[in-house]
């Protein structure tokens, strides 16, 4: 099939849509594999000897400068995305993946891996600006949230598969200590090559893209499993078309980032790039990045403890993380935005007590302050922060700005990953309670202005803010401290409340139309019954 637009014609329904989530999940599984791999190369006894034994601030360049290579990687992606398609993006993206693997994996000196670093950095930054995209487009809005979510317990199962590497290799006294681990991502990528080659790209890029709109719908026909002349996918069809017309006044430029355009495009392009920094200053990298060193240096662990204590602590990631895909549409994305920004700002403020405390009691306590922490983070900031960009841009932004989120992901990251060892040594337990306050904002903040979009279609989240007046002023009838949200926020409400209602009276439609079915065949059945009795009696 190769870099074919419409992939293989026997691949649709169930077995394409596990093919699409299963790519789009390797890239995030990858994503986390990244994320947590360094944490024990760091440590290596053999790794420090071979990049001649840097200081703390080398090595928290190195580890960061992945994130700028991350950051630039989403920002190409912006520049592309869209002029590709998201199936050719995400194979270019895997292609530079691969070689910082090998770059890192075969490092001989610093500047080896600086490259290396950069390299993987700009695959990765790619190909998870591109994912979240893809599944998006192809998923239908009541089971968006939650396979966007399995993208997101990928993440930390190639989180948990790095610490139980980087664990399984200590033992071995040599560069494969540290080398193995970080060439083994490779075979991931080797996974998305492979399978991508035979998928298609999205309905909504190619209706919106190509000349003719046969191939889209031929590919949202086979994603559906029904005939292209089926209501459903005609009205399927009709909605994407209309929102493609709505937006084709001004096509997706670069300043339409920051303009109105009519659908409040910049507001919406703010909100997804504040969302994703803002997930990375709740600080979960300094726990997914320095776990070890936390154990090691603050709570008196040995190498060998912090490693096992690290690996258990993204096995409890992981494990959390599946609660996630029921929270993500039963409670939505709002809600846990603001609820588990509260929770992990009281984490922290205790993480804080106990490491300043001291003693093997408080050391006990801190260790399960952090286990609550990345409950907290999963539950409210993994999946619903990664999904939600992709669901409040319009089409004509959704491939530019959402790597800019990513970008400004990565830029997050970066800050906090470079400032973490400095910060260690010089104030300590204190870098804690900085982070609190940074997710007592980011609650704020969410309350303030972030609508719900949970179960709502694409479409109708832009038919949102298509209403200026709605999008911008609140009800007067509300409560004092509801009139300082925006606007948009109420009628959000309003929309997933109906939509709610109205999948629950198309349930009961289509079991009383089964019931009825029933009982016609019933009654038609007795009829034949009675009428032939009745000739037996003649």
């Amino acid at each position: 099939m190769g870099l074919n637009k419409t992939g293989a014609p026997w691949l649709k329904g169930t077995r394409l849509m596990v093919a699409i989530t299963s790519v789009c999940s390797m890239a995030f599984l990858l994503f986390g594999y990244d994320q947590g791999v360094m944490s024990g190369v760091i440590i290596s006894n053999d790794w420090l000897n071979e990049m001649g034994n840097p200081d703390s601030v080398s090595v928290g360049l190195i580890t960061s400068i992945y994130d700028v290579g991350a950051m630039f990687g989403a920002i190409l992606a912006a520049l592309t995305a869209d002029s590709m398609g998201r199936k050719r993006a995400l194979i270019f993206g895997t292609v530079l993946l691969i070689i910082g693997s090998i770059l890192m994996g075969a490092a001989m000196e610093q500047i080896m891996m600086y490259f290396g670093r950069i390299f993987t950095g700009l695959g990765i930054g790619y190909i998870v600006s591109i994912a979240p995209v893809y599944q998006s487009e192809v998923s239908e809005p009541q089971h968006r949230g939650w396979l966007l979510a399995c993208h997101l317990s990928c993440l930390l199962v190639g989180l948990a598969l790095a610490y139980w590497i980087n664990y399984a290799f200590y033992f071995y006294d040599s560069a494969i200590q540290w080398r193995f681990p970080l060439l083994f991502q490779i075979t991931g990528c080797l996974y998305i090559l492979l399978v991508t080659a035979w998928l298609p790209d999205t309905p909504r890029w190619l209706m919106f893209h190509e000349s003719s709109q046969e191939q889209g719908i031929s590919v949202l026909s086979r994603l559906r499993n029904k005939a292209v002349d089926d209501p459903a996918i005609q009205r399927e069809k009709d909605e994407i078309l209309q929102a493609i017309e709505f937006e084709s006044e001004a096509e997706g430029s670069w300043v339409d980032l920051f303009r109105d355009g009519g659908c409040q495009g910049h507001k919406r392009f703010f909100l997804a790039v504040g969302l994703l920094f803002m997930q990375q200053m709740s600080g979960i990298n300094i726990i997914t990045y320095y776990a070890p060193t936390l154990f090691q240096t603050f709570l008196g662990m040995s190498q060998e403890r912090a490693l096992f204590i690290g690996g258990f602590l993204q096995v409890w990631y992981l494990c959390a993380s599946f609660l996630t895909w029921w929270l993500i549409d039963a409670v939505g994305r709002r809600r846990l935005f603001i609820i588990m920004a509260a929770g992990m700002a009281l984490a922290l403020s205790a993480e804080a007590i106990c490491v300043e405390h001291g003693g093997q009691a408080a050391g006990i306590a801190a260790t399960v302050f952090v286990f609550l922490f990345e409950g907290c983070f999963t539950w409210g900031w993994m999946a619903p922060a990664w999904v939600y960009p992709a669901e409040i841009l319009p089409l004509k932004l959704r491939a530019k700005g959402n790597a800019l989120a990513v970008a400004a992901d990565f830029l997050g990251n970066f800050i906090v990953v470079l400032i973490t060892p400095p910060a260690f040594d010089n104030i300590g337990w204190k870098i804690y309670v900085i982070f609190a306050v940074f997710n007592v904002v980011s609650a704020v903040v969410c309350w303030l202005f972030y609508p719900e979009t949970s179960g709502l279609r694409l479409e109708a989240i832009d038919e949102l803010f298509a209403d200026q007046s709605s999008a911008t002023q609140a009800p007067m009838s509300q409560a004092w401290y509801r009139k300082l949200q925006w606007g948009v926020i109420s009628t959000a409400k309003a929309a997933v409340k109906k939509e709610k209602e109205q999948r629950q009276l198309e349930r009961k439609t289509a079991a009383g139309h089964v019931e009825f079915t029933a009982i016609e065949g019933l009654k038609g059945t007795a009829e034949e019954k009675i009428s032939g009795q009745h000739i037996e009696r003649k």
